[in-house]
């Protein structure tokens, strides 16, 4: 990161601010939070020793392994400095917090001249950019939280104010101490994207449990305590009383204290998504019937009843089958829209549902659309995640911070079976397959006993996590297994072909004694086959080659008497060489001595031989030669052609799942599970661990082209699909 950047700014402003005391309301905060967030970046750095050992297990070259591991021991060595320093300068921050915006202003005005903007690296902005994504991805799913302590944390700071808030919690204050921190860190950019992930993940992703905590120590000081938050317009309590009720149509109060500061922050994203659909409704001219003196307004519990009566309903034709058949599709509005006109109206009004509620609906509708339209969730499991839909919208309307909460017992289930199901394919067998037979049960489960307590959807979670683990313990072993077969079987290929080539151009030019022929064929090249797979030092292979030059010069008549004086130095060692390696790869022990008494008399021979031959000088095969030979070979024809492609196939990581199509129109789902850099070769394996195909990287790119090769994304499920329903609403809206 630029050292003219925020944390210059901050670490002048620490030393240049006095030390003043920290107010007493906030001591206790300090503590508890430097002491979770310690406890939080502990996960997040074992979290990066996993990551860089897997890809170092993974590297494609030695010294990409050297480079992963040597970052790992950087980290272990200074990780404790690290944990200290962040947690110091966390804490200074509640001794003398910066004013909100004041972190972003002075980086803002230090980076807008053309000189600083020159001065910052790839790397540099690459990394600011990761920190902006985090700090803006904290500031939405916190927004509530983060506005109630901001407000709180002003009123007790002597010097703060409404106009200059302060907010030693603040996002950006946390990630700029964390990114501070790891300067110490002599690792590349790769590594430190890897580390400020894993400190999202871990950390920043769970402040919310530490903003809690935060304002529920203020409000029991009696700092702000009945504090009123509306969505992300940050409006308090006061003139906008009458947009509360509008914003809250059950009426009750937006949080106050305790449960209710927590819901504010995890609504954020339902409030957002409900403004987007207001304005829909706005530019459609739909009026509101909130007010109808002929409308009686349904919610709440009341509405969850109907839904159970709609869900019996629904699920009845496919409650023993739930496999069968095409995605399940409902239109939810048409349908709730008949169980209120069958709905008892003892007071002759017509029953409605509230717009909140209504939004609801819409939501879950298009949520469940996208997913029916997910092409990458296997279709077997999208029929039955299609069956969730009533369950799923009796969620939302009990709990809204389903849509924010990443945590959510029923979100991380979703997720969690969209996740294993992305391998399953079509062609594996239902009744007989564990993992579709766990997801059946669950989803049959959740249909006959969710009744609107949410704790079921953890119970499943949890029963359908710890199947996943077992399951993945086996699959992993069977996939190390492969792939070491496969790493050691292509090596071997490899590494007979290369022999064969070089023993064939050289007894190609030459018309060899029979014996010498057969020693090179039968014998010498099993020593040079195990020279290659054994050259760890980068040796033993040329030495191997070097043996036959050696052999078919000295089988050559030499004249001139300096060769001769060479012949006669070269022979003993040579014949000790070959006797060497032909006992230890146990050729013809029986006849060894007979075959080395052969070749002896053979290079007799041509020592005495009074004439001279005219050679042509073979040249020494290198294995990267014809690697290299190769891949030019391949990729001449049509490289423009596949040039984007190829691209692609680069940025394939191991671990990511991909969907071939074959030629008679069927498909197969596969993960990738090791790139061999030596033959160019991608080998994939199913969900089980089990090798299903091995392509080079030209092939790979030729079936994208061709389009009988798709990428699979693996994101968090929900995620993709909110984000799809955002952007399709904010088209609509724009």
């Amino acid at each position: 990161m630029n050292k003219q950047s925020g944390i210059h700014y901050l670490r002048e402003h620490r030393e240049a601010g006095s030390s003043k005391p920290v107010p007493v309301e906030v001591t206790r905060i300090r503590d508890t939070v430097v002491a979770g967030l310690g406890d939080l970046l502990q996960g997040a750095f074992d979290a990066v020793d996993d990551s860089l050992f897997e890809l170092a297990n993974n590297a494609r070259s030695n010294n990409e392994q050297n480079r992963y591991f040597e970052a790992m021991r950087e980290i272990r060595i200074k990780r404790k400095g690290v944990e200290r320093h962040f947690q110091n300068t966390v804490a200074q921050f509640f001794a003398n917090p910066p004013h909100a915006g004041q972190l972003q202003e002075d980086s803002l005005g230090q980076q807008a001249s053309a000189d600083n903007l020159a001065l910052v690296g790839d790397d540099d902005l690459e990394e600011q950019v990761a920190l902006n994504a985090m700090i803006t991805k904290a500031k939405v799913h916190f927004q509530g939280p983060l506005l109630q302590l901001q407000t709180r944390f002003s009123k007790v700071y002597e010097g703060a104010s409404d106009e200059s808030p302060v907010n030693p919690m603040a996002p950006e204050h946390l990630c700029s101490a964390f990114t501070e921190a790891i300067q110490a860190l002599e690792i590349q950019i790769r590594e430190r994207l890897i580390l400020l992930k894993q400190f999202d993940r871990y950390v920043v992703s769970n402040l919310g449990m530490l903003l809690d905590e935060a304002n529920r120590i203020l409000i029991q000081a009696g700092v702000i305590p009945n504090f009123r938050y509306h969505g992300k317009s940050g409006q308090q309590h006061g003139a906008s009383e009458d947009r509360s009720a509008a914003a809250n149509p059950e009426g009750s109060a937006v949080p106050g204290e305790g449960r209710q500061d927590s819901s504010a922050g995890s609504s954020a994203v339902f409030e957002q998504i409900h403004q987007l659909l207001a304005r829909q409704r706005a530019n459609s001219g739909i009026p509101s019937r909130q007010h109808d003196p002929d409308i009686r307004v349904i919610g709440g519990s009341e509405l969850v009843g109907l839904l159970a009566t709609l869900s019996l309903n629904t699920q009845a034709s496919a409650e023993n089958n739930l496999s069968e058949g095409e995605p399940l599709t409902i239109d939810l509005r048409e349908a709730v829209q008949q169980i209120l006109a069958q709905a008892n109206t003892r007071d002759g009004k017509k029953p409605a549902l509230k717009e909140m509620d209504e939004d609801l609906i819409n939501l879950v509708s298009m949520l469940f659309e996208f997913i029916l339209d997910d092409y990458n969730l296997s279709a077997p499991v999208q029929v039955l995640i299609s069956r969730l839909q009533i369950p799923i919208l009796k969620v939302v309307i009990k709990d809204k911070s389903f849509f924010s909460k990443t945590t959510h017992p029923a979100r991380k289930l979703l997720n969690a079976l969209a996740r294993a199901g992305i391998g399953w394919s079509n062609s594996d067998e239902k009744a007989r397959d564990k993992l579709y037979e766990m997801i059946h049960g669950i989803v049959q489960r959740i249909l006959s006993e969710f009744d609107g307590d949410i704790t079921l959807f953890e119970t499943l979670n949890d029963e359908f996590e710890e199947f996943l683990a077992r399951e993945n313990r086996k699959s992993s072993l069977v996939e190390q297994r492969t792939r070491e077969s496969e790493r050691g079987r292509i090596k071997s290929q490899k590494a007979q072909e290369l022999v064969d080539r070089v023993i064939q151009e050289r007894v190609a030019r030459y018309r060899l004694p029979e014996p010498v022929y057969n020693i090179l064929i039968n014998g010498w090249s099993r020593v040079m086959f195990l020279a290659y797979l054994r050259d760890d030092v980068e040796h033993r292979w040329q030495e191997s080659v070097k043996v036959v030059d050696d052999l078919i010069w000295c089988l050559h008549p030499h004249q001139e008497d300096a060769e001769r004086d060479q012949w006669v130095r070269v022979v003993p060692s040579l014949l000790k060489s070959l006797r060497a390696g032909l006992e230890e790869v146990s050729y013809n022990a029986a006849k060894l001595d007979d075959t080395m008494g052969q070749l002896k008399h053979e290079l007799a021979e041509a020592f005495r031989a009074s004439s001279s031959m005219e050679l042509t000088e073979a040249p020494t095969v290198q294995a990267e030669d014809l690697d290299e030979a190769k891949n030019k070979a391949e990729l001449q024809p049509e490289d423009a052609a596949i040039a984007e492609f190829m691209a692609q196939i680069d940025s394939i990581e191991i671990g990511n799942w991909v969907e071939f199509r074959l030629v008679n129109g069927a498909n197969f789902r596969c993960k990738l599970s090791a790139i061999i850099e030596e033959a160019d070769c991608f080998v994939f394996v199913n969900r089980m661990g089990l090798k299903v195909i091995e392509k080079t990287r030209v092939e790979l790119a030729h079936e994208m082209r061709r389009g009988r090769m798709t990428l699979l994304e693996q994101g968090a499920f929900i995620d993709r699909a909110l984000d799809a329903v955002v952007g399709s609403l904010r088209s609509k809206t724009a």
